[in-house]
């Protein structure tokens, strides 16, 4: 049995025992100085803009703090603020060591400092003396001000920060919470880095720091993924004994980098050597990550084990199981798992409906994502955004826009406020359906709440507006997006590349082609592929080589999607041998063909005038096991039509309707135009209305080219009855007449 698979057993061996707080020992015993003046800190330098401590000034300044007790006195005010003039850092620290007794006093003069020299210079001992007071004062807020501001000095060292904070602690008489308000400041300004160098820095200079600042240091180090840096930290300071949350937090620590199999060590030696045993957050952390990687059933073995340890599984164990099982597909099991916690009398929250949600959007199952809602509203349990989002985002993808609509309205109705993904499932569900005026009002109503427009949003629209060649419209929000400061990515410029290809407005596409390259964003093979399909498609073979090589040159690899349009461009001019270059390079590179390629070199045979070498090609790569599709026999079709033998194409035909019976190819109404086509060209009549009279036998429904064929071939022979009687037919099919015959 795998090592992880006997965790659970193992934890059934823990019991709980209450776990002291507990504080990290010093090295070293520190004491506080006398009421004398205290020198300045070894490690003072002074600078040109720091002379040494003036002992007269700091005298007068202590007496003018003490003599500003009383109110009335306003010439003791305005000594204060003479004397504070001429005051260096040195001095400030000199004047806090006196007052170090009298925090009333040290308080008093840390204000009139920052009232009256609000830009005074600090040094980083003159910032820890003021730390040390207002930690002392129990004034956190304002130490840690000063703590940040110490921090953020350009060129200040961590080695600096511990040794200035070191220097000025006994003299101020302070006491450790100095130290674990400087690695939570750390902490909190996500200066982990820092946060450790300081704690590693404390510690071998023999300081304390608690186990709950050493707990929130980990903690964010684990967060971050920094769990080598967490592991030594947690090795420092077990030696003088943890508690239950740090022992969750590397627990954590060991699930999170994969080492769940290692938990069951850990906790054994936690207990047997530190006494500090499991609780209910431990529990949950296992079976979490258990649940998350599929291990359901080690999962469920912790959940029932917790009664006997006198726990008892909440509702944040019951999510997080839902959760794992709805990761990897076990929706039924998960359900399952739902109706346990109700008869267990918990009320299931947003997260559990969420898991449930999701599961069954990503299924795309309406009814089950209706049922869910429902029941939730039932429970009165409010949807969170990720919820509404997920249930409008199925219904707009499935074209049922009212619906995702009426979720809309149960948001705003619940007191939510639509963000910018809510809008832009909206958005892209009106331009899917090519609403692109609602979609802009929806749009305007967006930026009316002050909900910004992102890439995505204006993606969305310009994709809507180039998909219907609203390619005006399409720049001047272009425009806009840029000048609110927003960056079009790859994607964006792409969409407007493909709008402007399909209009013919290649120039246009180049050009924002070049604007990519200049701003470096990002080229990829979509945009590539956009651009040879443009120029292709008109035949500019000379610029589709050109972006080709290009294309090759940034070490962008060409898809089976380039080769393909390559292949079509050069055999839709005719230029079968530069079609055959590319195949060839294609098969070297191990590109597999596709049909696409395969139909687009038959193509190539065939307006060449060879369509019997076009076939032998296609026989070929039947040999090889390639598969053709319905257009592949007609290129081939209409390539023998095209060369007036109709023989073989009539035989391509019959093949085609052989392979039907093998479970293969049904020929459609081209399939049959095209031979019925080539008869009526050739004013072989009956045989056209042979052919019409087989499709129609065969269910496939005539067009209006077969009609137009049809009666343009009578006409020719001059038969008008008969014309006129395909005329009348095709009147009553629906189709109107045209004058091409």
């Amino acid at each position: 049995m795998a090592a992880h698979r006997l965790l659970p057993s193992r934890i059934l061996l823990f019991s709980r025992v209450k776990t002291p707080h507990t504080r990290l020992k010093p090295h070293k015993a520190l004491t506080t100085s006398s009421l004398a003046p205290a020198p300045a800190p070894e490690s003072e330098t002074p600078s040109s803009s720091c002379s040494d401590s003036d002992p007269y000034l700091v005298d007068k300044l202590c007496f003018s703090l003490t003599q500003g007790n009383n109110n009335n006195n306003n010439n003791a005010a305005a000594s204060l603020r003479n004397h504070l003039t001429r005051l260096n850092p040195l001095s400030v620290v000199e004047v806090l060591y006196r007052c170090r007794n009298d925090l009333t006093l040290a308080q008093r003069f840390i204000y009139q400092l920052g009232s009256h020299l609000p830009n005074f210079k600090h040094t980083s001992f003159s910032l820890s003396a003021m730390i040390h007071i207002l930690v002392r004062s129990g004034r956190l807020s304002d130490a840690q001000s000063c703590l940040l501001r110490m921090v953020r000095r350009s060129g200040v060292s961590r080695e600096e920060v511990v040794s200035s904070l070191a220097s000025t602690y006994t003299n101020c008489a302070s006491n450790d919470s100095v130290f674990d308000l400087l690695i939570r400041t750390y902490v909190q300004a996500r200066k982990l880095r820092e946060a450790h160098e300081a704690f590693t820095l404390l510690r071998s200079k023999g300081y304390t720091v608690s186990i709950d600042a050493c707990n929130a240091l980990i903690g964010s180090l684990v967060r971050l993924g920094w769990v080598e840096l967490a592991w030594g930290v947690y090795h420092d300071i077990s030696r003088s004994g943890i508690n239950v949350y740090t022992l969750n937090i590397m627990v954590n620590a060991l699930c999170k980098d994969g080492q769940i199999d290692k938990v069951g060590d850990f906790l054994s030696q936690v207990q047997e050597k530190m006494g500090v045993y499991p609780d209910i957050v431990t529990y949950n952390t296992l079976i979490s990550a258990y649940s998350s990687k599929g291990f359901i059933e080690e999962a469920f073995e912790l959940m029932d084990a917790m009664p006997s340890k006198g726990f008892t599984p909440g509702v944040y164990t019951y999510n997080t199981v839902i959760n794992g099982l709805c990761k990897h597909r076990k929706y039924e099991r998960a359900k399952e798992v739902f109706a346990e916690m109700l008869r267990s009398g918990l009320s299931p929250d947003a997260t559990t409906y969420r898991s449930l949600l999701m599961e069954a959007c990503k299924k795309g199952d309406a009814v089950e994502v209706e049922e869910i809602f429902s029941d939730m509203r039932c429970r009165d349990v409010v949807p969170d955004l990720v919820c509404f989002s997920s249930v409008m985002s199925l219904f707009a993808r499935s074209g049922d826009l009212d619906k995702a609509l009426v979720y809309f309205n149960f948001l705003k109705g619940a007191g939510l406020v639509p963000d910018n993904v809510i809008y832009t499932v909206l958005i892209q569900g009106y331009c899917k359906k090519g609403m692109l005026s609602e979609a802009m009002d929806l749009r305007n109503e967006m930026l009316r709440r002050g909900c910004c427009m992102d890439v995505v949003a204006y993606n969305t629209i310009l994709h809507g507006l180039c998909k219907r060649k609203m390619l005006g419209d399409a720049d001047k929000l272009f425009r806009e997006m840029t000048e609110r400061g927003l960056f079009p990515d790859s994607y964006t410029l792409t969409i407007l590349i493909d709008g402007h290809c399909k209009l013919g407005n290649l120039q246009n596409a180049m050009e924002l082609f070049k604007k990519m390259k200049e701003k470096r964003i990002r080229l990829d093979v979509v945009t590539y592929n956009t651009l040879l399909d443009g120029f292709g498609k008109v035949g500019d073979i000379d610029t589709a080589k050109e972006i080709w090589t290009d294309m090759v040159s940034r070490e962008i690899l060409p898809t089976p999607v380039s080769y393909s349009i390559m292949v079509n461009a050069l055999c839709s001019k005719g230029h079968l041998s530069g079609a055959f270059r590319v195949w060839d390079e294609m098969m070297s590179k191990g590109v597999k063909p596709t049909v696409m390629i395969c139909n687009s070199m038959i193509k190539g045979y065939c307006r060449s005038g060879n369509a019997s070498d076009g076939e032998s090609f296609l026989d070929k790569m039947v040999s090889e096991g390639f598969v053709p599709d319905i257009i592949t026999y007609n290129t081939l079709i209409y390539g023998y039509v095209r060369e007036e033998n109709m023989s073989r194409a009539f035989g391509l035909v019959k093949k085609m309707e052989g392979e039907k019976q093998g479970g293969g190819l049904v020929p459609d109404v081209f399939t049959y135009n095209s031979i019925l086509h080539g008869f009526c060209r050739q004013n072989q009549m009956k045989e056209a209305e042979a052919v019409l009279r087989k499709m129609i036998e065969r269910g496939v429904d005539p067009d209006k080219s077969t009609y137009t064929a049809l009666i343009n071939g009578f006409v020719s022979q001059d038969n008008l009855t008969e014309a006129f009687r395909f005329h009348d037919e095709m009147l009553q099919r629906g189709f109107s007449p045209d004058d091409q015959f």
